[in-house]
């Protein structure tokens, strides 16, 4: 029994702290961030998919599921509900973490000619400020990259 709950507790720390991750310039944290300039070509009304696999609905259906668990049985039954119940609420929380927050969203294609005379393309949440031909901003890079009018 004492096992079973220390693998459980030592996999759930895991899952807490693989959740967390390092804050630099390119996730978002403080740092430098490059920033280009240019005029827009061509946008184009487009979906993109969230980024919300955060891992919390597993994270609180394993422990519901644990919970439930340990009120089934006595020895090594309840041991195995314990697990099943923290695997299924795993399944279960992230599956209704994903049906909720995970929906495609309205966004546009942005593509901008740099000064420079390269080819940028973004897409974005609709920021509808944007219009062809402005000049504009090009600020980060990757998926964080967005397109910002030029004050």
């Amino acid at each position: 029994m004492k096992t079973i709950v220390s693998w459980l507790t030592i996999t759930l720390v895991g899952l807490v702290l693989g959740a967390c991750s390092a804050v630099d310039s390119v996730s978002g944290g403080a740092g430098e961030t490059e920033i280009r300039s240019g005029k827009i070509e061509q946008i184009t009304q487009t979906q993109m998919q969230t980024n919300h696999d955060s891992g919390v609905g597993a994270i609180l259906g394993g422990i519901g599921g644990l919970a439930l668990g340990s009120l089934i049985g006595q020895g090594t039954g309840r041991d195995v509900a314990m697990v099943a119940g923290a695997l299924a609420g795993a399944a279960g929380g992230n599956y209704a973490e994903k049906k909720k927050y995970d929906q495609p969203m309205d966004a546009q294609q942005i593509i901008v000619r740099t000064h420079s005379g390269v080819l940028v393309q973004v897409t974005q949440p609709i920021n509808p400020a944007l219009k062809k031909g402005m000049n504009v901003y090009v600020e980060g890079s990757g998926n964080e990259a967005r397109v910002v009018p030029q004050s």
